[in-house]
C-alpha cells in the first residue's frame, strides 16, 4: 500500500485538542475508597469475549477459560493499571480453540489520579495508537523497513480508557531489570528502531501539514502543568542530598539559587527550534517502557518492543535521547559512552530521513551535537531528578499520590531515591560537577 493513500486522513492539530475536553466526560467511576483496584471490576469474561468478537469478526466466539492477574510491581509503572488477562476460547467459524495471552493497560481508578490527569494521557495513547502508529508504519514499509516496533493492539476501548495488547511475554520479551539498566546491546537495538519513528515521524509531518505539531504535553511542557510538582519535590529532595554530600557543598548553593528559574529552564527543552529537526518523541522512554526478546541459549539481546506512548510529544530528539541516556542505562554507559550511543542513533536517522525523501534539512552529525546540547539542561534534569524516581529501591511508598504530592509521606519518598540508592548516589557526585562546569547551574542559560 502507498503511503499517499495511507496518509490521506490526517491528524488534524484541532482534533487532538477536541477530543482531550470531549473524552474527560467519559471517565470511568472512582471506586469507592479512592483506592487503585489492581485488577479492574469491570474486566471480567463478558468484557473480554466482546473483545475479542470484534477483533476475530466472530460473534459466535465463546472464552471457555478467563484468568485475570495484575502484571507489574511497585515502582515498575506509576500511571496505569496493567492486568494480564489469560484466556481459552472457541472460534467456531474456524472450529478452532485458541489459548492466548493479552495485556490489558487501563486508567487507575482513585481520586488524585482523576484530579490531576482525568483521562488525557490515555486519550493520547489511544489516539497514537488507532491514529498516528498505522501511519509510521505505512512510511516504513514503502522504504522496506519492516521490522515490529510497536506492540500489537488487540482493542482500544475510549468508553473505559483502556488499551488490549497482545501479551509480549508469550513471545519472549520481557522487561529488563530497571535497577540494572539497558546494556550496550539492548540500548543499540532501542535506537536503531527509535531512529526509525522519529523519521518516519519527522516525515509524517512533513507531508501533514504539521499534523504531530499538536502532541504538546509530554512529561513536561508549556501545555502541562501537571506535573510541576514532582519537579518542585524532587528539588528539594536533591538539593539536601547534595548539601550533605562532601566536596558538594558550593554546588548545593547553586541549586538553591537556581530554584525559582529551574522550571522556566526545564520546559524550554520541549519548546521546538523551528531551524532544528524536530521529531515526534515518546516522551518516557525508560527501561521499563522497552521489552527485550532474548536468546534461549545465549541470553543475548535479540530484539525489543517499545511500549507505553502516553507523553508523547513535538520537539528536539533530545527529549527521548537524554532521558533515555540518564534515566536507565548501565553505569560505564551512562557515564562514558553517550557520544557512540549519539553517533549510532543519528546514522540510522539520517539514512530514514533520506529515504523517505525528507525535504527539511538533514543536520550533519555535528549540527546534531550541537542541537542536542541546547537541550542539554533536560540531562541534569534527568540525571539528578528523573533517575532517582526510576532507580529507587525503596518501593514500599512508590505510588502515584507520593510522585504527585509533598505531604510528610511524599517527601520521605522522594529523599530515600537519594538516601537508599548507592547507584543514584554515585551518578549524581560523578555528573553534577561536570553539569555545574558546562554552566548548566548558571541563572543565565
Amino acid at each position: 500500500m502507498s503511503s499517499c493513500k495511507v496518509l490521506q486522513t490526517e491528524v488534524a492539530a484541532s482534533d487532538l485538542e477536541h477530543q482531550l475536553k470531549a473524552n474527560m466526560k467519559e471517565q470511568p467511576q472512582l471506586s469507592d475508597d479512592g483506592v487503585t483496584m489492581q485488577c479492574p471490576s469491570w474486566l471480567n469474561q463478558e468484557y473480554m469475549e466482546q473483545c475479542l468478537r470484534s477483533h476475530y469478526n466472530d460473534n459466535e466466539l465463546e472464552i471457555l477459560k478467563f484468568q485475570a492477574m495484575p502484571c507489574l510491581g511497585k515502582g515498575e509503572n506509576y500511571l496505569g493499571v496493567m492486568t494480564r488477562v489469560k484466556v481459552e476460547f472457541l472460534l467456531p467459524s474456524k472450529n478452532v480453540t485458541k489459548t492466548r495471552s493479552y495485556v490489558v493497560k487501563s486508567m487507575q481508578q482513585d481520586k488524585i489520579f482523576n484530579e490531576v490527569y482525568g483521562s488525557d494521557v490515555f486519550l493520547c495513547e489511544m489516539i497514537i495508537y488507532e491514529k498516528v502508529i498505522p501511519k509510521l508504519k505505512a512510511l516504513l514499509s514503502d522504504i522496506s523497513e519492516n521490522e515490529e516496533i510497536f506492540a500489537r493492539t488487540i482493542a482500544v476501548d475510549r468508553q473505559r480508557s483502556c488499551l488490549i495488547f497482545d501479551d509480549l511475554n508469550e513471545r519472549n520479551y520481557f522487561m529488563v531489570d530497571r535497577l540494572k539498566g539497558l546494556n550496550r546491546e539492548i540500548v543499540e537495538l532501542l535506537l536503531r528502531k527509535l531512529a526509525k519513528i522519529h523519521a518516519a515521524s519527522a516525515v509524517l509531518n512533513e507531508r501533514q501539514s504539521g499534523c504531530l505539531e499538536s502532541f504538546q504535553r509530554g512529561l513536561f511542557s508549556r501545555h502541562n502543568d501537571k506535573n510541576y510538582s514532582i519537579v518542585t519535590g524532587m528539588f528539594d529532595a536533591c538539593k539536601k542530598f547534595v548539601a550533605q554530600s562532601p566536596g558538594l557543598q558550593d554546588i548545593s548553593q547553586k541549586l538553591e539559587k537556581l530554584k525559582d528559574n529551574y522550571m522556566e529552564l526545564c520546559l524550554r527543552v520541549f519548546d521546538p527550534i523551528a531551524n532544528h529537526l524536530n521529531v515526534l518523541n515518546h516522551g518516557d522512554l525508560w527501561s521499563t517502557n522497552i521489552m527485550v526478546k532474548y536468546d534461549p541459549v545465549s541470553s543475548k539481546p535479540l530484539d525489543v518492543i517499545i511500549i507505553d506512548f502516553q507523553f508523547v510529544v513535538w520537539g528536539s530528539p533530545a527529549i527521548d535521547l537524554w532521558y533515555n541516556f540518564n534515566t536507565s542505562l548501565e553505569e560505564d554507559l551512562h557515564l562514558n559512552k553517550q557520544d557512540e550511543l549519539i553517533q549510532n542513533y543519528y546514522y540510522t536517522l539520517r539514512d530514514i530521513l533520506k529515504k523517505l525523501s525528507f525535504q527539511g534539512h538533514i543536520p550533519t552529525l555535528h549540527e546534531f551535537h550541537l542541537q542536542l546540547e541546547e537541550k542539554a539542561f533536560y540531562r541534569l534534569h534527568s540525571t539528578c531528578f528523573i533517575q532517582p524516581i526510576h532507580r529507587c529501591i525503596d518501593t514500599g511508598d512508590a505510588d502515584f499520590a507520593t510522585l504527585i504530592e509533598n505531604t510528610k509521606r511524599a517527601m520521605r519518598f522522594k529523599e530515600s531515591c537519594y538516601t537508599k540508592n548507592p547507584y543514584c548516589q554515585r551518578i549524581i557526585r560523578h555528573l553534577l560537577p561536570k553539569f555545574e562546569r558546562k554552566g548548566l547551574l548558571c541563572l543565565n542559560q
